[in-house]
């Protein structure tokens, strides 16, 4: 399991710290930053964030990358999704608050990366696209890849319109005549299709709309936080 390998750390925060410098009551952000990191034995102003458009840019992140977007969202990698890197102790975040985040880690080429996964990027399919240019930069094999799901809006609460059935070809459930989102299954079905292996991935499974624990956009509007989810190679 990716969340508990001893060659990263993976994790991801709760409510009611908030990690954005954007979204939420931002005044305690840094310092929740380097609280909460700290735990994990991260230096908080060694990472490198993403300020996420909802496409489905990625980058790979080097050692003269380190600290970007760590101390203001202005620094954090401009439209760009998701983070990749070969380079130990360099810590890539995403933000989230009920869209997905993808975890990912090569334990052979002792690589790693981070996809912040709403529908739109996931329709894009941002996750298999990571994998891929892990595959380019690092020369991983897709079967060795480790893959992990924080918490996101679950298929539960995830109310879409009918069109999301042409968007994905799975994922896509039915209750009575209305439309509800499986980003854990769509995703799953697209890193599955770009070779790893089901039984590399594993979930959260904790639905962010049900649980007070998660900062919930759909729940809690525009004012809420964000959580972080953070990789780094030890």
């Amino acid at each position: 399991m990716i969340f508990s390998h001893p060659g990263i750390v993976a994790a991801f925060s709760r409510q009611p710290q908030n990690m954005s410098f954007k979204h939420g009551d931002t005044g305690s952000s840094l310092t929740n930053r380097e609280e909460f990191l700290r735990s994990l034995g991260v230096e908080y102003r060694n990472l490198a964030c993403a300020n996420q458009v909802h496409e489905d840019a990625v980058v790979c992140v080097g050692q003269e990358h380190k600290g970007r977007g760590a101390l203001n969202y202005q620094d954090a990698f401009s439209q760009t999704d998701a983070l990749i890197t070969q380079e130990k102790n360099l810590p890539l975040a995403v933000f989230t608050a009920d869209c997905l985040s993808v975890f990912l880690y090569d334990p052979i080429k002792h690589a790693a990366g981070v996809v912040h996964a709403g529908w739109r990027s996931s329709h894009k399919r941002l996750a298999a696209k990571t994998v891929r240019l892990m595959v380019k930069e690092f020369n991983s094999q897709a079967a060795d890849i480790l893959a992990g799901f924080g918490p996101a809006i679950g298929p539960c609460c995830y109310e879409v319109g009918k069109e999301f059935t042409g968007y994905f070809d799975c994922g896509i459930r039915q209750k009575q005549g209305k439309y509800y989102l499986d980003l854990a299954q769509v995703n799953k079905g697209q890193l599955i299709e770009a070779g790893l292996k089901e039984e590399n991935i594993s979930s959260a499974a904790s639905c962010t709309f049900c649980n007070h624990e998660f900062f919930s956009y759909r729940r809690q509007g525009s004012s809420c936080g964000r959580m972080m989810s953070v990789i780094m190679l030890k």
